[in-house]
């Protein structure tokens, strides 16, 4: 187990309904992100994860599958499970339910690798805001209060602000950063620049960084991974 997460800046997060661009697993991997993160919320199979995870094993990074569903989780060469649960989602399955469905029908489950995260979806015209029906609509100070009542109420070792797609509100991480005491705060949504990538970096402990990678230059990465290093 990578045990050195918390200490993570930067992570690059790939979509396995996604194609990569040939070649660029390697430069991924000596841009200076810390890890990678194999993520998406749109037909996500065993198969597509079981493809990228053959692209992306070559690179030495530690590898993080973050689930989308119960049906579809990947754990042979996986270094750590980051396991979502949607706070702010208006449907109970996707705080605790799928989760449930998960234990239910497994039980080879390697608890030491498996990392609780909290989810605030912020972005209600993103495909994780319309598939977990989130109200997406909320102040910062709703936003630090759902971050206090993941990290002090139940505990979670990860809080992420997640804009999926579109670069959000700093005051909203700003707030959230505040009343955090023990969780780790990650950010993702919006970050294809070093200077948007600094701006969230002040407040967020982890900076996610996926849509850059397929829409702009490997450059564009490295950028990001400098400005909060």
């Amino acid at each position: 187990m990578h045990t050195k997460w918390k200490n993570w800046v930067h992570v690059t997060k790939l979509d396995p309904d996604k194609t990569l661009p040939p070649g660029i697993v390697s430069e991924i991997a000596a841009s200076g992100t810390d890890a990678l993160m194999l993520s998406g919320t749109l037909n996500v199979t065993l198969e597509n994860l079981e493809r990228l995870h053959r692209e992306v094993a070559v690179s030495g990074l530690p590898l993080v599958m973050e689930p989308a569903s119960p049906e579809a989780v990947l754990a042979n060469g996986i270094d750590l499970l980051f396991v979502p649960s949607v706070l702010n989602s208006s449907e109970v399955q996707w705080i605790v339910g799928k989760h449930r469905d998960w234990i239910l029908h497994n039980n080879r489950i390697d608890w030491e690798r498996v990392i609780p995260e909290a989810y605030i979806v912020l972005n209600p015209d993103s495909a994780v805001g319309k598939v977990t029906r989130s109200n997406c609509m909320l102040s910062p100070a709703e936003v630090a209060s759902y971050a206090m009542v993941a990290d002090r109420y139940f505990r979670f070792p990860i809080v992420y602000i997640e804009y999926s797609g579109m670069y959000g509100n700093p005051a909203a991480v700003k707030a959230a950063s505040e009343v955090i005491d023990s969780a780790v705060l990650y950010y993702g949504g919006g970050i294809n620049s070093g200077q948007r990538a600094a701006e969230m970096a002040k407040y967020a402990d982890t900076i996610v960084v996926g849509n850059a990678v397929y829409d702009r230059c490997i450059d564009v990465l490295k950028e990001t991974v400098k400005a909060v290093q």
